[in-house]
């Protein structure tokens, strides 16, 4: 998976270099071609995440919350759920998700960062995981 550069912070850069994204600048353009059976794999890898997160994966969280907040594995940008997804994997314990989702509310509005942490609470409110 590949990721634009001015769309992440260095924290996440690191973050996201480490779970195998692929790390692009302003100088490389992505190929007009559309693909969609990389478009069906790339939704099947948000599926799969969401499948194990349903089963308390914590490194799903976490890589769900990457997934949202760089627009990769077929996820587009959507900051409220990566900070909801880096909220989850902060309070069961997850290392790096408590700085990457400090990383995100900086570019968030009070309103979406409530928001965030009202689908969160939801999530665990509705038995998917129980808080750490």
């Amino acid at each position: 998976m590949t990721v634009q550069l001015d769309r992440i912070g260095p924290a996440k850069q690191v973050l996201a270099t480490k779970r195998g994204f692929r790390i692009m600048d302003a100088s490389w353009s992505k190929p007009v071609s559309h693909q969609p059976a990389a478009e069906t794999a790339a939704d099947l890898l948000v599926a799969s995440c969401l499948a194990a997160a349903a089963a308390g994966d914590l490194s799903a969280y976490f890589d769900l919350g990457v997934a949202y907040s760089t627009g990769s594995h077929g996820a587009p940008v959507d900051l409220i759920e990566a900070h909801k997804w880096f909220n989850l994997a902060a309070v069961a314990g997850y290392e790096d998700a408590a700085q990457c989702r400090a990383d995100v509310a900086e570019e968030m509005t009070a309103r979406e960062i409530a928001e965030a942490q009202r689908r969160a609470r939801e999530w665990l409110a509705a038995g998917n995981r129980k808080a750490a």
